[in-house]
């Protein structure tokens, strides 16, 4: 029978009973709202009925089907999470827009627990009075940094705005100019300031900043003395910048505090690994600095915070500044920050079991291994002809950190036969799960670095179907 578009078709659109009887329809209704589910087949009939008015060719009989198929596909895509589980392969590290560190076994494990159960989030479980939320991790921070105190508030930015609000609002920060950084999203140094209530006070030149520099802008106005670490860049050449002990030394000779904001600060040494020197959490502290400041999502590898330790002073001011409590933490960032820090206290085994540090440390060998075996699962399964080598690559650090850094990793490097590059892009990024990686020399590149090992099998079966049929896989 030849296919055609004649309105008579419009007989056929079955009425939302019709579809609802039928066993897909059932079988979705047992864990999809009914009113979705009937907002879908009246969708998909609406669209099949322009479809038929437009002159599109139907064959008869098949038009019940078609607002079946359709209706399916519109009620899963109204039912799938916006946030959705992606597959790293870009090579980035700490990938921002991926949602930046992995949380370790521990930590996801600890944020179960507290999130199906009431918990002791503030109350003292031996004295039965009401506790602080910021016990579990206070004791934990100031014995891996040698801080005296410590607090945790929602970001870094969160915690410089507390810091600055709390130090010196109504008064002058001096920072050199070479350090007034954007942080991301557009957020600067000097508009953090502005909202706390300091007055910024410049000094030094872009690439130059002096000990003296800071000296001659002391006024009897001045409150604090701000080192800001730049993490998300590198002046190189002719340089130089006032250390954090230079700027103690000024300190205690001015009483002024000294506060330094390290951005992606870290309790282990990676220079060991061959990563860029920066200067540790422990390190500041021990220079002599009154608050550091430093993200919980970044290089120490745990949850979004903001982590301010020093000294007892300071951040007992802080805690009673109002601010604190609008830009506190919640329960499962106190679980998870928790049990992040606990890792640390394990020296031999930190390494592997925080995802971040296990993924900037691994050697090459084991990751050229992984990249051999999808290459090797790719081949098994892919029939459409493709192009797959296994390559040499470079791999990212991300979020702002260590931005000089060039992490040695193998790539699998794909080329398709019935689809350019970019289509093959954009149909993984649909796929469910998502995957994103890099297309670079005209080839679509997987960086194993960033791919776990428990999603080899998952992501070679991802990439053969869309290969093989050039559709997205879809759950």
């Amino acid at each position: 029978m030849e296919p055609h578009s004649d309105k008579s078709l419009l007989r056929e659109l079955p009425k939302v009973d019709q579809i609802l009887l039928h066993r897909d329809m059932t079988r979705l209704l047992q864990t999809t709202p009914r009113s979705v589910v009937v907002e879908s087949i009246r969708n998909s009939t609406a669209l099949i009925r322009k479809a038929i008015l437009e002159g599109q060719i139907f064959e008869p009989g098949t038009v019940h089907d078609r607002v079946l198929q359709k209706a399916v596909a519109l009620i899963k895509e109204k039912t799938r999470p916006n946030l959705r589980r992606v597959i790293n392969a870009s090579g980035v590290v700490l990938h921002t827009n991926l949602g930046r560190a992995l949380m370790s076994e521990s930590a996801r494990d600890t944020v179960t627990a507290v999130s199906s159960s009431f918990c002791n989030l503030e109350i003292n479980l031996e004295s039965g009075k009401r506790g602080s939320r910021y016990e579990p991790v206070e004791e934990l921070l100031t014995r891996l940094t040698g801080a005296e105190a410590a607090l945790v508030v929602n970001n870094n930015a969160a915690a410089v705005l507390l810091a600055l609000g709390t130090m010196a609002k109504g008064k002058e920060v001096i920072v050199s100019r070479g350090q007034l950084v954007e942080i991301g999203g557009s957020f600067r140094i000097p508009e953090v300031m502005e909202q706390s209530g300091a007055t910024l006070v410049e000094v030094g030149a872009t690439n130059k900043t002096h000990p003296g520099d800071y000296q001659n802008g002391v006024s009897e106005n001045t409150a604090l003395l701000l080192h800001v670490h730049t993490s998300n860049y590198r002046i190189v050449g002719f340089t130089r910048e006032t250390t954090v002990e230079e700027l103690v030394q000024i300190g205690q000779a001015t009483n002024i505090p000294v506060m330094s904001d390290l951005g992606s600060g870290f309790l282990v040494d990676l220079a060991k690994y061959g990563l860029p020197k920066e200067p540790s959490v422990q390190e500041t502290v021990a220079a002599g600095a009154d608050i550091v400041t430093f993200s919980g999502d970044k290089l120490l590898g745990g949850p979004q915070a903001g982590i301010i330790v020093g000294k007892r002073h300071w951040v007992e001011k802080m805690k009673k500044n109002p601010l604190t409590r609008a830009v506190r933490i919640n329960k499962f960032t106190v679980a998870a920050l928790e049990a992040t820090l606990r890792e640390y206290l394990d020296e031999e085994n930190v390494l592997t079991n925080i995802p971040t540090l296990r993924m900037l440390t691994e050697s090459q060998e084991k990751i050229r291994v992984r990249a051999k075996e999808l290459e090797f699962k790719v081949r098994s399964l892919v029939q459409a002809k493709v192009s797959l080598e296994v390559i040499k690559g470079y791999s990212q650090v991300g979020g702002g950190s260590m931005p000089t850094a060039e992490m040695p990793t193998y790539l699998l490097a794909l080329l398709p036969e019935l689809m350019t590059v970019d289509e093959l892009a954009v149909k993984l990024r649909l796929a469910e799960p998502a995957v994103v990686a890099r297309v670079r020399d005209g080839k679509y590149q997987i960086d194993l670095r960033t791919v776990q090992p428990e999603e080899i099998d998952m992501l070679a079966e991802i990439l053969a179907y869309v290969i093989n049929y050039g559709e997205v896989i879809r759950s």
